[in-house]
């Protein structure tokens, strides 16, 4: 008898054990079925990270100075507000090519990066096709209401799409051509067709400039196939050249220079591209509207923006800068107001 109620005891004892170890197992964070899924969730165990990281894409359309200023502001601007492990960035290079922009936003929408960050116009472009929930910002864009085709652009899209423009005033960039070269007659509009916005930069040029008493004519080339032949048409046909904030003009600043240098002036619609090409500009800073987009995304990822109800932001400053180099090719000096590029 005392043998069976030894046994009795014993395998109360192994069961009692047994459910033991399964309360164990639930509070190592297996989720009951009965469990109300709605209770908030306990302490952060020491070795999980005490915030969110925040991930996000970054699409560059190609290399060069202004794009570079561009997308260095805007990660100083991430790492000032979440520190370099607060959030990671994937950087991807289009390098010139609109296909591989759409490739590249598409990787990042099958990532599902928190916010996508797009510098230049096809960027921009790309990404706002591959995905209409993440949050974009582009910047180096231009004019926002060209880029998608919106007639009497507000300021502000009303949907996943904000950033910053890098438009300095096309007026004045006419203005700064007749202050220099009051006596010239034909002025070559140089700019890739592929682009957009720089469409919509020489057509409006063209209008100040024509009312200045220019005669203008534009010359489009596809990329860096044609260039020298395009460049070198309008060299010979012009006495200015204007090329606008174009992407892949400024990608080959060389071979518009070795065609222009010490023969035509040329204008430039950015600094990059004047310092590679140029005699004078109308300048903003990249590296600022870069920092600004890093601004408006921080705010974005944070929850203390909405994208939808975000204007546009522009450069707050326009510089006027010339090019020392071209201008002792051609032999003419700058006005008085013009800062030497470095």
């Amino acid at each position: 008898m005392k043998k069976k109620i030894l046994a009795l005891l014993l395998a109360a004892a192994v069961v009692m054990s047994l459910a033991a170890c399964g309360g164990d197992a639930n509070q190592g964070g297996n989720t009951p079925a009965n469990a109300d899924q709605n209770e908030p969730a306990g302490p952060a165990a020491p070795n999980e990270p005490a915030g969110e990281v925040y991930s996000v894409g970054i699409s560059q359309y190609v290399t060069h100075d202004a794009l570079d200023a561009a997308t260095n502001g805007f990660i100083d601007a991430m790492n000032e507000k979440f520190g370099e492990d607060g959030w990671k960035y994937d950087l991807q290079n289009a390098a010139d090519d609109p296909a591989t922009c759409a490739t590249i936003a598409n990787a990042f929408v099958s990532q599902n990066v928190d916010l996508i960050m797009a510098n230049a116009t096809p960027a921009l472009q790309a990404a706002a096709a591959a995905t209409g929930d993440i949050p974009i910002l582009g910047t180096s864009v231009t004019e926002y209401g060209v880029a998608f085709g919106i007639k009497d652009f507000s300021g502000t899209l009303g949907n996943n799409v904000s950033g910053t423009s890098d438009l300095a005033p096309l007026d004045q960039q006419a203005q700064m051509i007749k202050e220099w070269f009051p006596d010239a007659k034909a002025i070559g509009l140089l700019y890739c067709s592929n682009e957009d916005n720089s469409q919509y930069q020489v057509d409006t040029v063209q209008r100040y400039l024509e009312e200045l008493g220019y005669t203008c004519t534009q010359y489009a080339f596809s990329d860096s196939n044609d260039i020298a032949a395009v460049c070198q048409t309008a060299v010979d046909a012009s006495d200015v050249l204007y090329i606008p904030t174009d992407n892949s003009a400024a990608s080959n600043t060389g071979i518009i220079d070795n065609i222009c240098r010490g023969n035509i002036p040329v204008f430039c619609g950015e600094e990059g591209l004047c310092k590679g090409c140029g005699v004078a500009t109308l300048s903003i800073s990249y590296y600022d509207i870069g920092y600004k987009t890093g601004e408006m995304a921080a705010q974005v990822l944070t929850g203390e923006a909405q994208i939808s109800e975000m204007a546009i932001e522009y450069a707050p400053e326009f510089v006027k800068k010339y090019n020392p180099a071209m201008c002792e090719a051609l032999g003419v000096t700058a006005p008085e107001g013009y800062e030497a590029i470095a």
